[in-house]
């Protein structure tokens, strides 16, 4: 159980990736997430059902994924629709969206090919191939996206979620920032929509409630835990975050806790790790106040 839940903690760290490239980069939080993620499993075992090869569908869901980013993007940004409107207008669209691809609430991947098949020729022990896809993907996000910060469209990008009106001076276009923001961080959300689906072996209309939670859960420890890091480490930080964060949903699992309310359970964690630097900082600073007055 263990091993299958770094493997999740892996894939739902691609998830953390994604909102954090519109979370914090360009502080702003994007609705989209609960959509794109469904959509991205939706379009992969569809695709996959119809034959497709499940590599190839991973990448139809990831595209499926980015054009939904794109969407928002120019709701916010043509349309001038307020950021979370925008993006609650394009997840309530997916909805049907979804319906329509996959024909019924939910589709299953049964007896059908999947990413795991060509990972088990490894013949690796049980559960490992989770791990061995999850990690993957992580190396190959996490090396594409610290790439694209080191190039002069990415500091425009970052430079835009610091000082828009600064970078506007600069001769950025904010916009174009936004929307490519928005549409890559959704093809990352897509993409481990697409690969959590496989892992399930089923795809559904209501599989996006509440995984902004998740992402943005991974964010938080990750932050909480390693403090002030560069760009690249926090994106390392964000997937060790997702792994500690499934850990301790097994912990909660094990110690007998109704599973109809892990909902409830990570929105508690969530907010404890949100309160925690405020925490940190009451304390230290009564601390600092005693040693002073000592």
């Amino acid at each position: 159980m263990i091993v299958s839940t770094i493997g999740q903690g892996l894939m739902w760290g691609i998830l953390g990736v994604g909102i954090f490239m519109t979370y914090r980069i360009l502080n702003f939080p994007d609705m989209t997430t609960e959509g794109s993620y469904p959509l991205g499993a939706a379009v992969c075992v569809m695709g996959i059902t119809q034959g497709v090869s499940p590599i190839v569908a991973t990448l139809l869901g990831v595209l499926a994924g980015m054009i939904a980013g794109l969407i928002t993007g120019l709701l916010y940004t043509k349309g001038k629709i307020p950021i979370i409107l925008s993006g609650i207008l394009v997840m309530s669209g997916l909805n049907s969206v979804i319906l329509y691809i996959m024909k019924s609430p939910s589709l299953s991947l049964l007896n059908q090919k999947k990413l795991h098949d060509s990972v088990n020729v490894l013949s690796l022990p049980p559960y490992f191939d989770t791990v061995v896809i999850g990690g993957g993907a992580v190396i190959v996000i996490v090396t594409l996206v610290g790439v694209f910060f080191h190039t002069t469209l990415g500091q425009a990008y970052v430079a835009t979620g610091d000082n828009e009106v600064m970078a506007r001076s600069f001769g950025i276009n904010t916009d174009r920032m936004k929307i490519l923001g928005l549409t890559v961080s959704n093809g990352i959300i897509a993409l481990s929509g697409a690969l959590l689906a496989q892992n399930d072996g089923y795809a559904s209309v209501d599989k996006g409630i509440g995984v902004i939670v998740i992402g943005l859960a991974s964010i938080i420890i990750g932050e909480v835990l390693f403090g002030q890091l560069t760009l690249i480490e926090r994106l390392v930080a964000i997937v060790m975050g997702s792994i500690l964060y499934q850990l301790l949903i097994l912990l909660v699992i094990k110690l007998g806790f109704n599973t109809n309310y892990l909902k409830l359970i990570s929105a508690i964690i969530l907010a404890m790790c949100l309160m925690m630097p405020q925490i940190r900082t009451r304390l230290f600073g009564r601390l600092t106040l005693k040693k002073v007055g000592n």
